[in-house]
């Protein structure tokens, strides 16, 4: 009997893992169990893959689910290590945080950076070290990614380090078109004649628009990253969570996709979960089996295209029947307004990640020639069940490729959020589009900028005390510096010492979540 795990949400980027939906309609005929098989054969992906009936996605063997299940172990959670480089800059071994304190007081080591915490060794070099390398998973999503540092032995794998980044694609988007209506309208109105310039413009091959260029620049400036700190041998990346093509056809689209595995149908019934919330659409209720339900019944016309299915529980599921959904909602209007309209979402977010999957691919590709490997997203979900972790972008990446166990993973993760570093512009614009302030050409004063990491020291007055945060510069000298309790006005430069430049994203370090 194929079933599917669930998790609790504990961060609101991050998509909870309720209990799946099952294969077969809700709206099939004399389907008795809305909440399971009844021992009937799950339908997968091609035998080409080896991802047959009970079998390991990695190995192929004929194994029943739940013998797999019951050989995986929970994994336990652990401290972040510590990154770790040689005298000349090169990567070692990461080690714990309770040695790299030791290498700090002894002063055998120095720091190197803050955030995330890089030490410097300083009677080290790599071709003395025994370094045996790390490998790197990346599970790339269109608002957040999942990077992963993990040591592989024989198949099992021990999470070291965990990043979450969010991307700021919307804002680019939103920027952008706030951009082109101001043109727009100001060619409109009785002012002088500016010529449209959009028709003299050529795009090179490969061009992605800025909003998904982001996306790929800032998972492969971490990607880089992690590997400029850790000596990475290996990086895995899922390329793709959903397929559009299928998800629009509703259907088998034909030649050898009757021949179904463990994994068909995963990328659909993810891609309702997100899409709906993980709730009822009708009724609200979470933490409950959900089934997969004809918006409009196929009894009635409707058909199984992504745009008619929704997610319902049990009864709501029963009670609809084969009703038509403006009958069954007939005395809640606002519930059925929601649900017609949320029916008709566009897969934007999907789009972008199979926009950018490949350039993704390519990039990583070209950076490391060849240590990259490509994983689908449903070996990734059948990894992360089978090791019993619950769903988030981290573990997701901890699970990408041929996992054999997961023995730990971090219990913090490091939540990097990417806010640019400033505008070039040197205006801002009023209600209609026009300049209205000048800002100064200058972005540093006292040798700081906003956004640098900073701790302040203020001995005596009314704001004595240690404030350790991102500061706000001002021209006159005195700062603000928001910290984890506040923001802090009017701190004088003379007490202000840096601590890490800005680097266009704001961290935060968060606890994993462990419910599975």
């Amino acid at each position: 009997m194929a079933t599917f795990h669930a998790g609790q949400q504990t961060h609101q980027a991050v998509l909870p893992q309720r209990p799946a939906l099952e294969f077969d309609s809700a709206d099939t005929p004399g389907n008795r169990d809305e909440t399971g098989f009844e021992g009937r054969k799950a339908p997968g992906v091609e035998h080409v893959r080896g991802e047959i009936i009970g079998g390991s996605p990695a190995t192929g063997d004929v194994t029943p689910a739940r013998e797999g299940r019951e050989k995986g172990r929970e994994a336990r959670a652990v401290d972040p290590v510590v990154f770790v480089l040689d005298r000349h800059g090169l990567p070692m071994q990461p080690t714990s945080p309770a040695r790299a304190r030791k290498l700090l007081s002894c002063g055998r080591a120095v720091v190197h950076r803050h955030t995330p915490f890089v030490i410097r060794l300083k009677d080290r070099t790599v071709e003395r070290s025994q370094v045996d390398g790390v490998e790197l998973g990346i599970d790339p999503g269109s608002k957040h990614t999942g990077l992963s540092v993990f040591t592989a032995r024989h198949g099992n794998r021990r999470g070291l380090y965990h990043v979450e980044l969010t991307h700021r694609g919307a804002q680019v988007r939103d920027s952008l078109a706030r951009r082109a209506s101001y043109r727009c309208g100001r060619r409109s109105r009785n002012v002088r004649y500016r010529p449209p310039r959009f028709c003299n413009r050529a795009r090179p091959e490969g061009w992605l628009p800025p909003s998904l260029r982001h996306r790929v620049d800032t998972t492969m400036t971490w990607a880089v990253r992690l590997a400029r700190w850790a000596p990475v041998v290996a990086v895995h990346v899922e390329l793709a969570a959903f397929d559009t093509h299928a998800l629009s056809a509703g259907r088998p689209l034909e030649g050898v996709e009757y021949q179904h595995g463990t994994l068909h149908g995963t990328e659909i019934r993810e891609y309702l979960l997100a899409k709906w919330g993980r709730a009822c659409v009708y009724c609200g209720t979470t933490g409950v089996p959900l089934n997969v339900d004809h918006i409009r019944p196929r009894s009635r016309g409707g058909s199984s295209r992504v745009d008619n299915l929704a997610i319902a529980c049990a009864p709501c599921n029963q009670a609809k029947g084969s009703h038509a959904v403006e009958d069954f909602l007939r005395h809640r209007p606002k519930v059925l307004a929601r649900v017609l309209a949320q029916a008709k979402a566009p897969l934007r977010d999907t789009a972008a990640i199979n926009a950018t999957r490949w350039e993704l691919f390519h990039a990583l590709k070209a950076e490391f020639p060849t240590v990259v490997h490509a994983s689908s997203g449903g070996r990734t979900k059948w990894n992360r069940q089978r090791a019993r972790l619950p769903k988030s972008h981290t573990l997701d990446a901890l699970c990408v490729g041929q996992v054999g166990t997961v023995d730990q993973h971090p219990a913090d993760v490091l939540a990097a959020t990417a806010t640019g570093r400033g505008t070039y512009s040197r205006t801002r614009a009023d209600a209609f589009g026009f300049p209205r302030l000048r800002l100064p050409r200058q972005k540093r004063f006292h040798g700081f900028a906003t956004g640098d990491l900073v701790r302040a020291i203020v001995p005596t007055g009314t704001k004595a005390g240690r404030y350790t945060g991102r500061v706000a510069v001002r021209t006159r000298g005195t700062f603000n510096i928001r910290t984890a309790h506040g923001t802090v006005t009017d701190i004088h430069h003379r007490h202000v010492r840096l601590l890490q430049r800005a680097d266009g994203y704001a961290y935060i370090t968060r606890k994993e979540n462990t419910r599975a």
